[in-house]
């Protein structure tokens, strides 16, 4: 274990079991409460929440159950997602807000950190970057009064797909708004983990961590959606990206978003236990500043 105290933090689909992002329901099979439980034995202090689940776990249990499952099991890192669409007019601009608002709305009682979104997911050409950083203000704005960060996650498979591009996206716009950095994004976009050194610390706002082999298995989505692999289990550089991070200056909670065909099929206590230790393993050796 390092010495330095490093805080982690599950995001949804780690220990969501068997769905993924796109399934015909992605409400987990298990229960918020013996998530909860699970995360906390193997040593996690975060968690990710996402639309469908979280708003079908409030409905069922109310607010303050879910409040109490979270402070019960000493997970005080929480996140929400995802939000597409918000940089777009019309219908699909109308049901980005709603969501918008509903993913607010619990982020701010349950003092959630962070919405992560995407910028131009699934769209082909360069984006409109004006407009972009003009809406993206707006979102922050929205975001603001419930304490929520917003962090646009550059996806591969997004029209914002690079660092450059999230930066320019990003920067200056609002002191809420900034950057989510994944060992996966910045590998699979085809970037080296040493260009996290142009991103100004006040943008990295969530990192996750993930790793996977160099081969792609059919296209970007499914083989994000299917094959991550455990820290250290992969071919990525996971302790590079890391210190690389830690170079930067970032002090926060570690994500780490293992969207997996091969872990969701595992018994919950399984995948809590491996995806932490094999996670927190990747800390040793990191050089922290005194």
């Amino acid at each position: 274990m390092p010495n330095k105290n490093i805080e982690l933090l599950a995001a949804y689909w780690t220990l969501a079991g068997d769905t993924y992002p796109g399934a015909p329901s992605e409400i987990s099979p298990f229960s918020l409460q013996a998530r909860a439980e699970a995360a906390s034995k193997a040593g996690w202090r975060g968690m990710g929440l996402v639309h469908a689940d979280i708003l079908h776990n409030v409905e069922k249990l109310g607010i303050s159950t879910v409040r109490n499952i979270f402070q019960d099991n000493g997970i005080k890192h929480l996140e929400v997602e995802f939000l597409t669409d918000w940089h777009l007019e019309g219908e699909r601009r109308a049901a980005s807000d709603k969501v918008r608002d509903e993913l607010l709305e619990v982020a701010g009682e349950l003092d959630a950190r962070s919405l992560k979104v995407a910028a131009g997911l699934f769209e082909d050409g360069p984006p409109d970057i004006a407009r972009m950083r003009d809406t993206f203000a707006l979102l922050c704005d929205r975001a603001q009064p419930f304490g929520t960060n917003v962090v646009i996650e550059f996806l591969p498979f997004s029209s914002v797909n690079t660092i450059d591009l999230a930066i320019a996206v990003a920067e200056g716009v609002r002191p809420n708004g900034g950057l989510l950095v994944d060992t996966w994004h910045v590998a699979r976009g085809g970037m080296s983990f040493d260009e996290i050194a142009k991103i100004p610390l006040e943008l990295i706002k969530s990192i996750e961590l993930d790793d996977a082999n160099h081969a792609i298995v059919e296209t970007l989505f499914n083989d994000s959606t299917h094959y991550r692999k455990c820290c250290g289990e992969g071919q990525l550089d996971v302790p590079e990206f890391i210190q690389q991070v830690v170079n930067v200056g970032y002090d926060g909670p570690w994500g780490v978003e293992l969207i997996s065909a091969e872990l969701r099929k595992l018994p919950l206590d399984v995948v809590a236990k491996k995806t932490f230790e094999t996670t927190i393993a990747q800390f040793e050796g990191i050089k922290f500043p005194n």
